[in-house]
């Protein structure tokens, strides 16, 4: 039996998420709006008729910028999920991480809409959990009759981590006041930069709250700590 399998790339992810640190840990988690730039062949019309009956769609995906592996002489069977703390380890197969056996992801997203632009195929999308550049393998529709269970049990992740407040310092507000009024930043844009602070992007095992951190969203960089139970946002800053 051959042990490897090849698969096709059919798109690449067009993602406000620069970077890995401050992507949601699931998709949903922040209605951040993404698309998939087809590749030919697969950029043909007639292969999305149909699919804007599905309000969410399936992402097949590939990890492309793990700077560790979990493969082959490499495996490693116990990882430490964000989750819990990142003290506690469990089984690969029990966790969501991104060091598998496989460098492949699974994301369910809502589904917006097909367009054509400048010669380009573009799946826009809602709630991606996905880094720009991502290679996509595969779209699938979304079918809530069997893939929707409400009696499911999550184990350690049953409900939605708790969500941080988010505040302003008096520098990073005159700043954002300042972005408003030049109109370099619209209301959908600063809703999902708070939305993905209040997720706590802070890394699991890091415990000073002291430290400052950096963050970049589509054309922004924003700089904050967290103390306690709240975020503070220290500087926001256009590109």
């Amino acid at each position: 039996m051959n042990k490897e399998l090849n698969v096709p790339i059919i798109g690449v992810m067009h993602s406000p998420f620069k970077e890995k640190f401050g992507i949601p840990r699931q998709p949903n988690l922040v209605n951040s709006i993404s698309y998939i730039e087809m590749f030919a062949p697969y950029d043909d019309l007639n292969a999305f008729v149909g699919l804007e009956q599905f309000s969410h769609i399936w992402l097949i995906w590939q990890f492309h910028e793990n700077k560790r592996t979990n493969q082959k002489d490499n495996f490693q069977p116990l990882i430490r999920p964000p989750r819990l703390g990142g003290n506690k380890k469990m089984g690969v197969f029990a966790s969501r991480s991104m060091y598998r056996p496989s460098t492949m992801g699974l994301s369910v997203v809502k589904f917006l809409s097909v367009q054509r632009e400048n010669k380009y195929t573009r799946v826009y999308v809602s709630g991606a959990d996905l880094l720009h550049g991502t290679p996509i393998i595969d779209i699938k529709p979304y079918l809530a009759y069997v893939e929707a269970i409400p009696e499911a049990i999550s184990g350690y992740a049953q409900h939605q981590p708790e969500i941080l407040m988010v505040s302003w310092s008096d520098s990073a507000q005159s700043e954002l006041t300042k972005l408003l009024q030049e109109h370099a930043i619209n209301a959908e844009t600063l809703q999902t930069l708070e939305a993905i602070l209040a997720q706590n992007p802070k890394p699991a095992y890091q415990q000073k709250e002291e430290k400052v951190y950096g963050l970049s969203y589509a054309n922004f960089n924003i700089k904050f700590h967290i103390a306690m139970d709240k975020v503070i946002i220290l500087s926001l800053q256009k590109t």
